[in-house]
């Protein structure tokens, strides 16, 4: 765990003041790094040590705190949570720093949200690597209701969902505001068409854990994709695949490949 906090940011897109760092080399290649549901640009990417690893590569670090989490304006309407208005969010991020394009890096939610700016922007995405969903991308994650339901329950011992109780503990662990998350949580849901998987052709490097019951086979969503590979991250599930090794050094090596095209 890396819990060296860099310096934050803010700017202002759609009326949502969202917080962010801009960190690493800064003449590197840049990535912009989008956390998950209920997560925040520190506990995705800093504490895991994925600011540094990517930084001592030589490349500009940037990440931002998606509406609703972190240091960013947390709004209560669900549909202020749609997945293609947050990708415009890390889109105008890169307006704000005058970066032409970059290098995605989602988790989770956050791979959701690269895939949309992906399909709106395509010149504008470099790279993706999509970290904690495969083909629940496209074919849905489960039921989600029991979970909103969880955030918002005012007696925790009550919680009989298990994943409920799992979301419900992290957002208390990580102090998340419960009703922005559960607003979240009903908006952000829509899925990709198979179709649209297809149109991307940006290289893609897809990592899940073996023990993720979340997120749905990494193959199966590469197979839908012109250029694109699977990553099994062993023996890790959705909450802890993010700052594994394993998954570090492909990125590490994915990145590199791409510099030498």
């Amino acid at each position: 765990m890396n819990l060296n906090a860099p310096a934050f940011s803010s700017f202002i897109h759609d009326g949502i003041n969202l917080r962010y760092f801009d960190e690493g080399e800064p003449s590197g290649e840049p990535v912009l790094l989008i956390h998950g549901f209920a997560s925040s640009a520190l506990v995705n990417w800093v504490h895991p040590g994925w600011l540094k690893t990517l930084g001592d590569a030589g490349h500009r670090v940037i990440a931002i705190d998606n509406r609703g989490h972190g240091g960013s304006d947390k709004p209560l309407d669900a549909e202020a949570y749609r997945p293609w208005v947050m990708a415009d969010d890390a889109v105008a991020l890169l307006d704000h720093l005058r970066i032409p394009d970059a290098h995605l890096f989602g988790y989770s939610m956050g791979a959701r949200i690269s895939v949309f700016a992906a399909l709106a922007h395509p010149e504008r995405v470099r790279s993706l690597v999509l970290g904690g969903l495969g083909i629940g991308m496209t074919d849905g994650v489960g039921d989600w209701d029991p979970i909103a339901d969880a955030l918002l329950a005012p007696d925790v011992d009550a919680i009989t969902h298990e994943r409920g109780k799992m979301f419900r503990a992290f957002a208390d662990q990580t102090k998340s505001d419960k009703l922005a998350l559960a607003a979240c949580i009903r908006g952000s849901r829509d899925l990709v068409a198979r179709s649209d998987m297809g149109r991307i052709e940006a290289p893609t490097l897809i990592g899940v854990g073996t023990k993720d019951d979340i997120a749905g086979s990494a193959q199966e969503l590469a197979d839908l994709m012109s250029d694109a590979r699977a990553l099994d991250i062993p023996n890790r599930d959705h909450m802890l695949a993010v700052g594994d090794r394993v998954f570090k050094k492909a990125v590490l090596e994915f990145y590199a490949a791409l510099s030498g095209r």
